[in-house]
């Protein structure tokens, strides 16, 4: 029997298409209009600044001296040094918070053999990709230069063309599955909303629309007003969810409905042995999806300065682990409410939170229908300029003029929504769509990432780029070794019985457990295991390189693919040997120094 059956009608929602539409519509409008004001198309006056309508790019001073902004295609892609701390850490809350959150971490709270671990493991793993941006953005920001728009560039010019081309494969893959999870949430959520089975078939049309009104909204306005825009009305958005969600906590919590004692909420609030695997799941699977998450390594160079990068992701690391704590724990009130019907499935956990908020008049509904569609919009703009960002610096360092590089870039957005799109409309399973990007990120994050390694340390060997290339391979095949081992051959729903995927790759679905997406022991081995032998054998194979093809192995495979501008700015063996070079000419300098005292003292 087919578990998914409608449920729409006992939750009590039923809001009108209509007024769902002008939600949507006038909701995508105010963002669209924002992001016209932060281009400039409405002046750039003292008070629009002031209240952080519009960024303004970095000044410099032409051959007569005069100052001159760099209001270009670079700035157009990169908002180069124009964020402050507040405006990144706003920014990056709005665009790591889309509308998934309101499913993936109260199914967690809502399940009682998973609870409390699991939610704050979850609330840990969305906050941690900021943490470590703290540390190692500075010098990720360092080794590529200030002319640099994302990590594929650090991948050309610490390794070089073909690493380059992987992080960019392992990004728009996770970004694109990204957006289809945030356009599948949305348009489900609207779908509940509006008492609509989406599981229906006939409701495609419906839900597709929806979809296709915020990818064409947020097409349209990052299209006129680029990363400045996205990160305008990211700020926007932030306020905006902060202020609904504080006020939708305080009705929801004191609505008679929602009341509960202590020993009710002692139902829900367990700490369990599975809370802490699928914890450790998503701490390891998180973090090394979010390390391609371009739009997170985009405000690295957007921001002033480092200091102002710092403090906007650590600031917008705790305010995400606070909104993930906020879902997981509502998702634990409304289990301990009606735990019954929960347990047996006349309930489900991923819809917790509209359970909760079921009992409220109508109008609480509209506004859970606006935090939505500000979730979604500021995670799917966000996606969108962060895969323009992908093949920004070619654009810039080929000389393509500036009216054809933001073209490039708005059809090249238009070739990834369309199937994005589609795919929506195909109605996977959002988690499930997660923990695929997540497994194939997690192939190549320490490879990529030990790149920060420069020079040898002791054993350790730097790694090379043909090093970092087979230890992406040799993650890739840990994978297909794990499903082999396991006997598995097809990726089939553990609750519909439907057959996602056959074949030895199908076990990248990861479709181990019937209690939950990222649930048991086999799934968090896997992401134990998949990333250590990535980084492991980077490491080795990088050895025998430099074992094998001596100093050449420390330059990038293809050198006529490698820009001399990168190759002057980073060059493994170059800046070994110039490092040498300047602490002999330090020592001579002081040598000289010395000499001459001597003298002056005779």
């Amino acid at each position: 029997i087919n578990i998914y059956y409608f449920i729409n009608s006992t939750m009590g929602y039923n809001v009108s298409t209509g007024a769902a539409y002008a939600v949507l519509y006038l909701v995508l409008s105010l963002f669209t209009g924002l992001a016209i004001i932060s281009a400039g198309y409405c002046g750039k006056s003292a008070m629009l600044q002031k209240l952080g309508c519009i960024l303004m790019p970095k000044t410099v001073e032409n051959e007569e001296g005069e100052e001159v902004a760099t209001d270009t295609a670079d700035f157009f892609l990169a908002a180069r040094n124009s964020a402050t701390a507040k405006t990144i850490a706003l920014s990056f809350f709005a665009s790591s918070m889309g509308a998934w959150v309101v499913y993936a971490p109260t199914e967690l709270g809502a399940n009682p053999e998973l609870s409390w671990i699991a939610v704050i493991g979850y609330a840990i793993a969305s906050a941690s990709p900021a943490v470590l941006v703290f540390f190692i953005g500075p010098s990720i920001r360092k080794i590529t230069g200030e002319k640099a728009f994302s990590t594929t560039d650090f991948g050309l010019v610490r390794y070089g063309r073909l690493t380059q081309l992987c992080i960019a494969v392992m990004s728009v893959f996770y970004m694109f599955i990204y957006m289809v999870a945030e356009l599948t949430a949305i348009s489900n959520i609207f779908g509940l909303v509006c008492n609509i089975d989406t599981f229906d078939t006939t409701t495609i049309r419906y839900t597709t629309s929806i979809a296709v009104s915020v990818a064409v909204f947020t097409w349209f306005y990052t299209s006129i007003a680029g990363l400045p825009g996205s990160l305008v009305t990211d700020k926007f958005q932030a306020w905006v969810m902060f202020i609904l969600i504080f006020i939708l906590l305080v009705v929801a919590c004191t609505n008679p409905a929602n009341q509960l004692t202590k020993e009710e909420f002692s139902l829900a609030s367990n700490w369990t042995g599975d809370g802490a695997m699928a914890a450790v799941t998503l701490i390891i699977a998180v973090i090394c999806a979010e390390m391609f998450n371009q739009a997170t390594w985009q405000r690295v160079w957007a921001a002033k300065d480092v200091p102002a990068m710092r403090k906007g992701f650590a600031w917008g690391s705790f305010s995400v682990f606070l909104l993930m704590m906020f879902f997981g724990i509502m998702g634990m009130i409304a289990f301990a409410l009606d735990p019954d019907n929960y347990l047996s499935y006349n309930k489900f956990y991923y819809l917790a939170f509209f359970d909760l908020l079921a009992p409220l008049a109508p109008f609480w509904h509209i506004v859970v229908l606006i935090v939505c569609t500000a979730l979604a919009a500021s995670t799917v703009d966000s996606v969108q300029t962060a895969i323009a960002s992908v093949v920004s610096s070619d654009f810039i360092r080929y000389g393509i003029p500036d009216k054809w590089a933001t073209f490039i870039t708005r059809m090249l957005l238009i070739v990834i929504n369309v199937p994005a799109v589609i795919m929506s409309s195909k109605r996977f399973d959002v988690l499930g769509l997660f923990l695929v990007a997540d497994l194939v990120c997690a192939t190549a994050v320490l490879p990529v990432f030990l790149g920060l390694i420069t020079k040898d340390i002791g054993f350790i060997p730097a790694p090379t780029e043909l090093g970092c290339f087979l230890g992406i391979w040799s993650g890739i095949c840990s994978v297909l070794i794990n499903g082999a081992v396991l006997g598995f051959t097809e990726a089939v729903n553990p609750i519909t019985g439907q057959v996602i995927a056959t074949g030895p790759w199908s076990y990248f679905w990861l479709t181990n457990s019937t209690q939950c997406a990222l649930c048991g022991s086999t799934t968090m081995v896997t992401f134990i295991i998949t990333p250590l032998v990535a980084g492991f054998f980077t490491l080795v194979f990088s050895k025998i390189d430099i074992k094998l093809r001596g100093k050449r192995a420390r330059e990038p495979i293809f050198l006529m693919a490698q820009p001399e501008e990168e190759a002057k700015n980073y060059n493994l063996e170059k800046s070994e040997s110039g490092e040498q070079k300047e602490k002999e000419e330090s020592t001579n300098d002081d040598a000289d120094k010395a000499s001459v005292i001597s003298v002056e003292d005779v």
